[in-house]
């Protein structure tokens, strides 16, 4: 147990976020199997309120791009305050999301705020604890991607309702995460971070010792 802990802690330690791929495609099964172990996550009442988006086509790409330039560029031209600006600076991060279209595939993460269900007087049948659910679903897939040599980048250009109409997905379901994966670029840089040390990480709450 303690080798495979170190392990896990290594190889998930080692994962850093690319903006910088390799236009190389990637093993499609290998991609699919990544997101059904990520359809394995817990869920609130065994709703599994996600749906995955997968998309190749460059020319689907191509839209995805241009629109959340958009939007990105309004991010960073007044909707995103002076901090949080500070706070990128760092990272040379701008509007300008080249990525979307060199990565081979991009990954959009769907929440289904509720399921289709004929049988119901509302035509609807509820989820619970959406958020954290997809949340959870999210961060396995990201584990998955990099177990499997996979590099990924979170984007979340907000708002993100252009992807549902791109991607012709149903009222139900929104937009959580745009992920980018790929090999990373020859060349690629990633920034230098430092992780919080276990001080600062965690808190451990054990038996009192009695005065």
């Amino acid at each position: 147990m303690r080798q495979t802990a170190d392990r896990i802690f290594v190889r998930f330690n080692s994962r850093r976020t690319v903006r910088h791929f390799s236009t190389d495609s990637l093993p499609e099964e290998v991609v699919r199997k990544c997101i059904q172990a990520a359809g394995t996550a817990p869920s609130g009442a065994h709703k599994q309120p996600w749906h995955f988006c997968l998309i190749t086509d460059s020319v689907i790409k191509k839209r995805i791009r241009v629109a959340a330039e958009k939007e990105e560029y309004e991010n960073y031209h007044g909707r995103m305050n002076d901090e949080w600006l500070d706070d990128l600076k760092p990272f040379g991060t701008d509007y300008n999301k080249p990525h979307l279209e060199e990565a081979p595939a991009l990954i959009v993460v769907f929440r289904q705020s509720w399921t289709p269900d004929e049988q119901s007087v509302s035509g609807r049948s509820q989820n619970y604890y959406v958020q954290e659910s997809v949340g959870i679903a999210s961060g396995m897939l990201l584990a998955a991607l990099n177990e499997c040599g996979i590099a990924s980048l979170t984007h979340t250009p907000s708002p993100m309702g252009f992807l549902a109409e791109i991607l012709g997905r149903p009222s139900s379901e929104k937009a959580y995460l745009l992920i980018p994966i790929g090999y990373p670029a020859e060349g690629c840089e990633v920034p230098d971070i430092q992780r919080k040390e276990w001080d600062k990480l965690a808190t451990v709450y054990g038996p009192q010792t009695a005065n």
